[in-house]
């Protein structure tokens, strides 16, 4: 009984810190109230359509809503209001948007602008992990730029690859489409090199796929070429990383090699969390008191 009471005590006092993390800036309040708004109003709307895939996806989209706030609470960092906006708009334009209402179908360019930003935002965060891991503001400007920058390319592109990873094991297991099919007029591949030589055997100007059935139908997809199952969008999701997490790698160096001199930086960058902003001691330390 007393470690269910416990346990109910901190869940009361981090539920009261993460309501007092999201009320710290107006901007980024106003922002999380009309998206929560708007998720809220899409999950009504699938219950009424019995859309239930879509009614789970609208719950995760509206708890995901509140990780930034959680975050912050929880490791004691200051996510900049700039980047706390991004992340939240990210959340219901991946979600949402993009695969509820269909806009990685109806828009041809969403995922990959989409994919960008994660490459430009998760590079802004791992070189901000050094900076916070440091434990030393002082020290941060004795690291190289170079080396900032590179953690910060580097861990941009690992969170890349986990995604892909992510979507193969999903469309392999549950038999999805998170690696979205293209069509392509043109294959070029060895296993139809009928001496097994390893020469490469072009097939030019492909017009259809052609399915064959077990008993002996065939079905012409209408296409207008061959379907590539995933591999061509896997690599373009993550060559639109790699150009995101290069462009604040390139902000990151600049910013540590003028030794914090150019802040645009710091516009996306979560630092440690001032005392006076720590909601989780000082609703801990109201709640001793009571």
């Amino acid at each position: 009984m007393k470690k269910n009471a416990e346990k109910k005590k901190r869940r009361k006092v981090l539920y009261h810190a993460v309501m007092l993390e999201l009320r710290e800036h107006k901007s980024s309040f106003l922002v999380f109230s009309v998206l929560r708004l708007l998720v809220i109003l899409c999950l009504v709307r699938q219950v009424f359509l019995h859309n239930y895939e879509s009614v789970f996806l609208s719950a995760l989209t509206l708890l995901l809503l509140y990780v930034p706030s959680w975050v912050q609470v929880k490791l004691r960092v200051e996510i900049p209001t700039g980047l706390e906006i991004s992340i939240l708009c990210f959340i219901f334009a991946a979600e949402i948007l993009g695969e509820i209402n269909a806009f990685y179908q109806k828009i041809p360019l969403w995922d990959t602008i989409l994919h960008t930003i994660n490459g430009f935002l998760c590079a802004a965060i791992g070189f901000s992990l050094v900076l916070i891991l440091n434990n030393n503001s002082k020290l941060t400007f004795d690291l190289s730029p170079v080396f900032l920058a590179l953690v910060a390319f580097c861990f941009s592109m690992t969170v890349g690859v986990l995604w892909e990873f992510f979507e193969f094991f999903m469309d392999q297991f549950f038999h999805l489409d998170m690696q979205k099919d293209w069509i392509v007029s043109s294959i070029h591949t060895v296993s139809l090199d009928p001496t097994a030589s390893n020469r490469v055997i072009t097939v030019p100007d492909i017009q259809d796929v052609i399915l064959v059935h077990s008993d002996g139908s065939t079905e012409a997809m209408g296409l207008g070429g061959y379907l590539d199952v995933g591999i061509i969008d896997t690599m373009k999701d993550l060559f639109v990383n790699f150009i995101g997490a290069v462009v604040f790698s390139t902000f990151g160096y600049l910013y540590a090699r003028s030794k914090g001199k150019k802040r645009m930086a710091t516009l996306f960058m979560p630092s440690k969390k001032e005392q006076d902003h720590d909601y989780l001691k000082l609703v801990e330390d109201l709640t001793d008191q009571k």
